[in-house]
């Protein structure tokens, strides 16, 4: 629980913003064109991960140098705050610009926390862990991540079944950033409960010049395999949403409903693909899921463009399947990538540095390559290419699932 609280709240909040991004438009970046303002609120959804690698070296440090159970307890109380404070927040209409720069102040000190909570996370989970079962515990940081989507999701939906649109747009779209005080309160409870677990000392003296000079070819390869978990994770379970909304013409509620059906799916295939890659092997698992993007995410996505529930519902699972097999074996090789004096710092800077090029932006790519090209089928093709590159870096990884951890 302890690894996988933070990133519940975390990806809760991801997740909602992203749901609500039509909304937060309207409120904080209001103009005359809709498409307009929905690209300004992604953009500020992706200006949360530029304090990404900031925070993968702060926490990143605290967890080499001191342990990786402080890094984790202090991470939580980051992304606590922001969270409640944005449902609380008057919006452009009340106070001007000056909400403008709240909610991008906002973004940044949560993108501080993610930087250092997910990684951290992982590595928690992958050195506590027994040779032989890194993968499945690694998943289960991920696993944290979809649950904490999915609760985002299942608000979302609920909200749209029992509210008019109307009211959802004026001011539900802030209660579930203030239900977001129940798994904070949850999170800091559980995390203060790590000053009774065995803590083991790392004094670990890495910099960043360090890393990068004795490091530099692992954060490459982490970097490039974790391309596709990035931009398939947020195309798939935060950006699909709108995109069934705002392109193929689908009921918010129902979309949100596929939406969270998706995620409680991928909570099954995750720790499967963990599972997978201890008995596997991490590049099989990795090089067969990015095989199946580039070759599925086209007809997949012709498939979401049919109408019809049923057509809807199997587009995205088909989606989910590909990259929750993706994810569940990405974590423990990013973490199996690095010594442990550097392991923190190593793989939050390379996870986090992914994730703020490139899965962060996809949903504001992904909209404006729409528009740039008037083609609804320009998301797919973004998709195929992440494959393409995390593919070839898959093959020239080094096989670790039955090596000792190294030290």
């Amino acid at each position: 629980m302890a690894g996988l609280v933070g990133n519940i709240l975390e990806w809760y909040d991801f997740s909602i913003y992203g749901y609500f991004a039509p909304m937060i438009g309207r409120h904080f970046f209001p103009a005359k064109n809709p498409t307009t303002s929905l690209i300004a609120a992604f953009a500020v959804f992706s200006a949360g991960f530029v304090t990404r690698p900031l925070g993968a070296l702060l926490f990143g440090y605290i967890g080499d140098r001191y342990s990786r159970e402080r890094a984790l307890t202090l991470s939580i109380l980051a992304m606590a705050i922001p969270t409640c404070t944005t449902g609380l927040m008057p919006d452009y209409h009340a106070i001007g610009l000056t909400a403008s720069i709240l909610l991008v102040v906002l973004r940044l000190i949560q993108g501080l926390s993610a930087g250092g909570e997910y990684t951290t996370s992982i590595v928690f989970l992958v050195e506590r862990s027994s040779q032989g079962r890194r993968g499945l515990m690694g998943s289960f940081g991920l696993f944290g991540s979809i649950a904490g989507g999915m609760i985002g999701s299942a608000a979302g939906a609920t909200l749209t079944y029992l509210m008019p649109s109307e009211q959802i747009i004026a001011w539900g779209w802030r209660i579930p950033f203030i239900c977001g005080i129940a798994p904070a309160f949850f999170g800091i409870m559980i995390r203060r409960e790590l000053r009774h677990m065995p803590v083991t000392p790392y004094h670990s003296a890495v910099t960043l010049a360090n890393l990068l000079m004795m490091q530099w070819r692992s954060v490459v390869r982490v970097f490039g395999f974790e391309l596709l978990e990035g931009v398939g994770f947020y195309m798939t379970f935060i950006y699909l949403s709108t995109y069934l909304i705002s392109f193929a013409g689908v009921p918010e509620h129902v979309a949100l409903a596929v939406n969270t059906l998706c995620m409680a799916f991928v909570l099954m295939v995750i720790p499967l693909g963990g599972m997978l890659s201890d008995r596997l092997g991490r590049r099989p698992i990795l090089l067969t899921a990015a095989i199946a993007a580039a070759i599925f995410a086209w007809p997949l996505f012709r498939v979401l463009n049919h109408p019809g529930f049923g057509s809807i519902l199997a587009g995205e699972l088909g989606l989910a399947t590909i990259i929750g097999l993706y994810e569940g074996a990405a974590p423990a090789a990013a973490a199996e990538a690095f010594p442990i004096a550097v392991r923190a710092t190593g793989v939050a800077l390379a996870f986090n540095l992914c994730m703020t090029l490139f899965g962060g932006t996809t949903p504001m790519v992904a909209t404006y390559l729409i528009a740039l090209t008037h083609s609804d089928m320009a998301p797919p093709i973004y998709l195929i290419a992440a494959a393409l590159i995390s593919g070839s870096v898959v093959v020239s990884l080094r096989e670790t699932a039955k090596a000792p951890l190294a030290s």
